[in-house]
């Protein structure tokens, strides 16, 4: 029997380390398997800590298997696009518990290193058997870029038309990898419900120091191939026709180009029948060069008499939006907010302080839908959501990802 408690405590204190802990777990790990080296990123500075730290947290919460079997699941899953093996798995665990013990020194008692041992083993046989069970699906697809257009300096709307038909849900996110940046996979979600004809927009923000991001904002065009990994997530998805809540109607409220997955389900509901299912969207930026979509929401709810569209400015004079923080606009301006079923998507500090607003004005937390930011992947992203491990890459993180910052 696993000790839950010895295993989170003593990752606590291994974590306390901070950089020496990657240092030390990447030194084992290329000095005994030097092969492995190919699987990662050219430049470990992108790297860094991601992989020691997702590993930690996950093997350390192995014990509550039931809780996170989903989203092993997801991971075992998204392993094979770096053609991860079981021998793989192996190296790594090495490694890892290897750096633990180093780090713990007499500390790493023979019951420790029992419980870490067993942990790992049961999170890659989950992981393993997960991605066996999907050797029937493509480990990526390749996609090409059909439409660039630049928004702001800062931000691109691509159109990309995967080769072999791509399975998602709307407000489900899918890793990218460019040709520029190989083996550097980051999340993105479409902006859109699946097409008749398979294309996908994605809304990109060119991230401080993401080189992804910087790579699909200002240097993929028209032409260009993209790799994309199987969708993932459930925190942002609805259910088929009427969705959760038994077709309550929808608040959304966006942050930045936390509208993409938000506006995959406009497109949703546009495709479900939206009459009957009101929606309000709701959409935040700091400046009005941030509405970078701002005038096709206005023509969809022209389109859509069920769709309310409103902007939110919060960080500018003289505009014809309103003024002010975009959840405290939602709740001003929504008839009987607490009714709803929200969805909120942005950048961890909108999303954390729009669930705080909601929170204060008595919304029931069971109603708003948001990405995770917490528990498996507190302070390293995705989610889902899911959302976003990957024991090659590490985690990024639909939304907080690193390269793609709502």
């Amino acid at each position: 029997m696993v000790d839950a408690n010895r295993l989170t405590e003593s990752w606590a204190l291994v974590s306390a380390h901070g950089d020496q802990v990657p240092l030390r777990f990447y030194g084992r790990l290329f000095v005994a398997h030097p092969e492995l080296r190919d699987l990662f990123p050219i430049s470990m500075a992108a790297q860094r800590d991601r992989l020691v730290r997702a590993l930690g947290l996950v093997v350390s919460q192995a014990a509550q298997l039931d809780t996170i079997v989903p989203f092993l699941h997801e991971l075992g899953r998204e392993h094979r696009r770096f053609a991860a093996t079981p021998e793989h798995y192996a190296a790594i665990g090495e490694a890892l518990l290897d750096t633990i013990a180093d780090f713990l020194g007499d500390l790493w008692t023979p019951e420790l290193a029992g419980d870490w041992v067993q942990a790992y083993r049961l999170v890659g046989r989950v992981m393993i058997e997960a991605a066996e069970a999907a050797a029937h699906t493509p480990a990526w697809w390749d996609a090409e870029v059909v439409a660039h257009e630049a928004r702001t300096f800062d931000i691109a709307v691509l159109t990309i038309r995967p080769e072999a038909p791509f399975s998602y849900r709307a407000g489900q996110s899918m890793a990218v990898e460019t040709a520029l940046r190989p083996r550097l996979w980051r999340y993105f979600s479409p902006a859109n419900a699946p097409r008749a004809d398979g294309t996908i927009d994605l809304h990109v923000r060119r991230v401080p120091g993401g080189s992804v991001s910087s790579a699909l904002v200002g240097q993929v065009g028209v032409g260009d191939r993209l790799r994309l990994g199987a969708a993932i997530g459930r925190d942002l998805t609805l259910g088929p026709g009427a969705g959760p809540g038994e077709g309550r109607d929808l608040l959304l409220i966006a942050g930045g180009t936390g509208l993409a997955p938000l506006k995959a389900l406009v497109d949703q509901v546009a495709t479900d029948g939206g009459p009957g299912r009101p929606v309000r969207l709701f959409v935040g930026a700091r400046t009005v060069r941030e509405l970078y979509d701002i005038d096709h929401l206005y023509s969809l709810a022209d389109r859509h008499p069920w769709l309310t569209v409103i902007a939110a400015v919060s960080e500018a004079d003289h505009h014809p939006y309103a003024d002010g923080m975009v959840a405290d606009i939602a709740l001003l301006r929504s008839p009987d907010p607490l009714d709803h079923e929200i969805y909120v998507c942005g950048s961890k500090e909108m999303v954390d302080g729009t669930r705080a607003r909601l929170h204060a004005a008595g919304c029931p937390p069971e109603r708003v839908h948001h990405e995770s930011f917490v528990g498996l992947t507190d302070g390293l992203g995705k989610p889902g959501g899911i959302d976003g491990i990957s024991g090659i890459e590490g985690i990024d993180g639909g939304a907080a990802h690193l390269e793609s910052e709502r």
